[in-house]
């Protein structure tokens, strides 16, 4: 049998909540369970507002209209992450300047920003790779210093601590993710999360396609109008039922996850010779939600190698990100400057699989197979 590399995980009450929407007559945006999961995850992150959007992506073009980004303005940002967290800045006019990533945790490094940064540099946006906090210490004193937003890609890392405070509640704005292949799912989906109240207006004014509508739905004005840009980042009524189910669940949720990625941790951890392949280290990490784990193999040929031999005896792993600043868009866009962190873990790393629903026996069948190419591959 194949061992999917993903399987959205239903929780059991999707079906009922889609059913009340479509018998309550009201499909668009922002009804009743729009604002059951708005107000769910705030209460969950202690956040101060969360707009529902129709994707992370969304979320992402938000949060830049809402710096003010500019024609010419800078944002550093890791060219290891998606394309998203590019294309957001870059439909604003931004610059793009990619930062390289720390080889413990595949996450921004505070102090390659630091060196990046001039007179136009406007936004740090970070992303927390694999639901693993980035330096946000450093990273927030870094831009204090130097009068700059923050914008956290909290796609993968919904529900870790840090320090008291969750990831995406941290700098200026947050987004996060609910597309299929995450711990909390609703298809495609994401969300805005904005953290200081100055710009929760015109949040709203932006996320509906810049109109006051929200103020007219409120009842504080007497008619609606276009009073600023915008586009529509609303998701459907449908979608958000979906996601409230799954919300309803997120401890089991998350603590399945926690089950599958402590099978696979401990089963690395107690091999004695791993000639030279590392691991996931998030185990370690305060408030993990275990979205990745990932080997990390001694060579890019070893590493297709690894997936390759996977694939053969069933089971779906994969690689991840290829470096932004190496892809043919990227090229065009970067300065030159080598990013030797990132361009080495884009070639070594294996992702396998990890899903809410992944059995013991499906754990086990994976690690198996993988202890089988490290003996019969590696050094051999």
């Amino acid at each position: 049998m194949t061992i999917d590399f993903n399987r959205p995980f239903i929780s059991g009450k999707e079906l009922d909540y889609i059913s009340e929407v479509i018998e309550s007559g009201h499909l668009c945006g922002d009804g009743i369970f729009t604002k059951k999961a708005s107000e769910f995850l705030e209460n969950f992150l202690n956040a101060n507002k969360v707009l529902l959007t129709h994707s992370c992506t969304a979320a992402l073009e938000m949060a830049a209209i809402l710096c003010d980004i500019d024609q010419g303005d800078e944002v550093i940002l890791p060219s290891y992450t998606f394309v998203s967290t590019a294309n957001a800045f870059l439909l604003r006019g931004a610059k793009l300047v990619f930062a390289d990533i720390r080889e413990e945790d595949c996450n921004i490094d505070p102090e390659e920003i630091e060196k990046l940064i001039t007179s136009k540099t406007k936004v740090i946006c970070v992303v927390h790779y694999a639901g693993v906090a980035c330096d946000m210490d450093r990273i927030m004193e870094i831009a204090r210093e130097h009068s700059l937003f923050v914008v956290e890609d909290a796609a993968q890392a919904l529900g870790v601590d840090y320090k008291g405070k969750k990831l995406g509640t941290i700098g200026d704005f947050g987004t996060f993710s609910f597309h299929e292949t995450k711990n909390l799912i609703s298809g495609e989906g994401g969300a805005l999360v904005i953290n200081n109240k100055k710009f929760v207006q015109r949040a709203e004014i932006i996320r509906e396609k810049g109109t006051n509508r929200r103020l007219f739905l409120r009842g504080e004005i007497d008619k609606y109008s276009w009073v600023d840009v915008g586009s529509s980042y609303l998701p459907s009524e449908l979608v958000s039922a979906f996601l409230f189910a799954q919300l309803e669940n997120i401890q089991e949720i998350f603590e399945k996850r926690k089950i599958c990625f402590l099978s696979y941790y401990n089963f690395f951890s107690k091999l004695k010779d791993l000639k030279g392949v590392g691991f996931s280290n998030s185990f370690s990490v305060e408030g993990s939600n275990h979205h990745i784990f990932y080997l990390l193999m001694p060579s890019h040929k070893l590493q297709q190698n690894l997936i390759d031999f996977l694939r053969e005896g069933g089971i779906k792993a994969t690689f991840h990100y290829v470096p932004l600043h190496s892809s043919p868009m990227g090229e065009i866009l970067h300065d030159g400057r080598e990013l030797p962190v990132t361009e080495d873990i884009s070639k070594k790393i294996v992702r396998l699989p990890l899903f809410t629903s992944l059995e013991e026996d499906e754990i086990r069948r994976v690690c198996e197979k993988v202890e089988d190419f490290i003996k019969l591959k590696i050094n051999h």
